[in-house]
């Protein structure tokens, strides 16, 4: 019989990328880390000596607790969060289940540009419509959901990524951009080791819509008149971000359970 806060990784793998997923903190100590540096999609880690410092990072979030085995470490800090009436699930098997699941998507630890106060800190060009919505929009679901984004005059962005220790996406001549015919949303997919069936569905809808190749994708058109659309009803960049995490969020379930489903009207017509 499962532990009323346990959760199985099956569990977790449909409400990763969600608007309302819990927070997944890894506790797993230091060696055990180094010898298997890969994290479950949204996780950070924490130490699990320092409760107080956890708590007050969740700010009352649901949150999944996990360690390698998903024994005493994660199933002893779950129930002490549990006790001072947080809500906490430690993950069944931790990050050894996760990885041995055929499905589940592991993000390389080194991957992950470094930390500036706290969060990751990325930089691209201002007024944004379609991979730079997409690519905020995939790391906030699935990466670190307290990513900050600056939007910048595109001659300036290296720059203010030099000043600010920023992580440059989405312009010429770096790391985080397009490759040949793939979009800088695609190369984080890649980067990222988040090449999930959904979200490659996902991303063939925005490298579409973002390179004007249309017949990639009955979805692009619609995709580019709604970012168009976006970019024209707000101008702060940062509020037209925060329109389009919505737009991807339903984008997303579509690719993960919903493309398969059609509309006509009347429902039930008769031939």
């Amino acid at each position: 019989m499962a532990a009323p806060n346990e959760i199985t990784v099956p569990q977790l793998l449909r409400r990763i990328g969600l608007p309302d997923a819990p927070v997944i903190v890894d506790i797993s100590i230091d060696p055990d880390f180094a010898d298997d540096p890969f994290l479950i999609p949204g996780a950070f880690r924490h130490p699990h000596t320092d409760v107080a410092g956890l708590k007050s990072r969740l700010n009352g979030r649901a949150a999944v607790i996990v360690c390698q085995k998903g024994i005493k470490l994660s199933q002893g800090l779950a129930a002490r969060l549990r006790c001072d009436g947080l809500q906490a699930e430690y993950l069944q098997g931790g990050n050894y289940g996760w990885r041995d699941h055929a499905d589940a998507p592991r993000v390389p630890a080194d991957a992950i540009p470094p930390l500036v106060d706290g969060a990751t800190l990325w930089v691209t060009r201002h007024r944004p419509k379609i991979d730079r919505i997409a690519c905020p929009w995939l790391i906030r679901r699935f990466i670190d959901a307290d990513a900050r984004v600056l939007f910048v005059s595109p001659t300036e962005v290296e720059g203010v990524a030099a000043r600010y220790g920023a992580t440059p996406f989405d312009v010429e001549g770096v790391f985080w951009s397009h490759r040949g015919e793939h979009c800088t949303f695609d190369t984080m997919l890649t980067e990222l080791g988040m090449q999930t069936p959904a979200l490659q569905r996902l991303a063939t809808v925005v490298r579409a819509a973002d390179t004007n190749t249309h017949d990639l994708s009955p979805q692009a058109a619609g995709l580019l008149a709604l970012s168009v659309g976006l970019s024209r009803q707000y101008r702060s960049d940062e509020a037209q971000l925060e329109a389009g995490m919505a737009l991807y969020d339903a984008l997303y379930r579509w690719a993960r359970d919903g493309q398969d489903e059609g509309h006509d009207w009347p429902a039930e017509r008769k031939t």
